[in-house]
């Protein structure tokens, strides 16, 4: 089975796709697994997962990494799910880096679709050198000071996180106005967080690294240069579907249609989470879920006819699969 997208609901169907004795490959045009999760809010505390009061996002990610772990699926990250040509008895799909895989079945689980980030105008060249779209690890910023750009929850949620851990943060907004959450800009604004406003990033200086940022004053003009070792530009992601659409799907309002066996009406690709149409559809991780679990169970049967669609429960000594 190739599972396209590597969010929650992708890495719950590589142990659902192990657990029904198939091996498993994962593509995801993000270099990390996690999906939206990981690519914007990591740190953010999550309620509405079964079993879990509350766990952060990365938290989750890294149990749901952990309990695919043992059936040992193949990590294709960094890589978007470009072509799908069809054989007798498998499709193919190639990612945008030339990699081919071989799949008796694909289940799509691309969320919003292939995540692009708004850039930031200014200082693209030291994108990888202290500019960063995300915060892979927040122990990397320990000691740092930082200017987090943006006014959205991501932005705010970045600073939250990196105040207790860099030696100073910064939050850098063009307006006024945010667009966070107003308990997460209450504690923000009480928190040791510098907020800028009418502020922008005009240039970023710096050889290896980042040293300093220059910000400017959007009415008055007025510049100012202060010490900073990394920039988070938290400015949104753009989604697309992008190659996906070329696939023949039937789509719905930009996202993938699909019955109740989340079944896409073309051979051998089923889809789940938040990229589904279906009436009554209702976008949550809890949900997406048990649409992979549905979507991988229904598959079975198309990798191995002698398969069953219901597996047995996880719970019985020497389940039949």
């Amino acid at each position: 089975m190739l599972i396209v997208g590597a969010g929650p609901a992708g890495l719950y169907g590589a142990y659902y796709a192990g657990f029904r004795g198939m091996s498993v490959a994962l593509m995801d045009s993000l270099p990390e697994a996690g999906g939206q999760v990981t690519a914007m809010y990591p740190e953010k505390v999550i309620y509405d997962v079964a079993g879990f009061p509350a766990i952060r996002g990365r938290e989750l990610v890294d149990a749901l990494v952990t309990q695919a772990a043992p059936f040992d699926p193949m990590y294709l990250l960094d890589q978007q799910a470009a072509e799908l040509t069809h054989e007798p008895d498998a499709v193919v799909v190639t990612s945008s880096q030339g990699h081919r895989v071989r799949a008796r079945v694909v289940v799509i689980t691309g969320g919003l679709g292939t995540f692009t980030p708004r850039p930031l105008p200014t200082g693209t060249g030291h994108l990888g050198r202290g500019l960063v779209y995300f915060v892979p690890k927040l122990d990397a910023y320990a000691g740092q000071d930082v200017i987090v750009v943006g006014g959205g929850d991501s932005a705010f949620d970045w600073a939250l996180a990196l105040e207790p851990i860099a030696r100073s943060v910064t939050l850098v907004h063009r307006r006024d106005r945010f667009r966070a959450h107003a308990a997460t800009i209450g504690r923000v604004e009480a928190s040791s967080v510098e907020i800028l406003t009418f502020s922008e990033v005009a240039a970023i200086h710096g050889e290896e690294r980042i040293e300093k940022v220059e910000l400017v004053h959007t009415r008055t003009g007025d510049r100012h240069v202060r010490p900073a070792q990394a920039v988070v530009a938290a400015l949104g992601f753009t989604a697309d579907l992008g190659p996906l659409t070329r696939w023949g799907l039937s789509m719905a309002r930009r996202h993938i249609a699909v019955d109740s066996a989340m079944f896409t009406g073309v051979d051998r690709i089923f889809a789940a989470g938040d990229i589904t149409e279906y009436p009554g559809k209702v976008r949550l991780i809890a949900t997406g879920f048990g649409e992979v679990a549905t979507a991988v169970n229904n598959a079975a049967p198309v990798v191995d006819p002698a398969a069953k669609v219901f597996p047995g429960h996880s719970s019985d000594d020497g389940t039949s699969v």
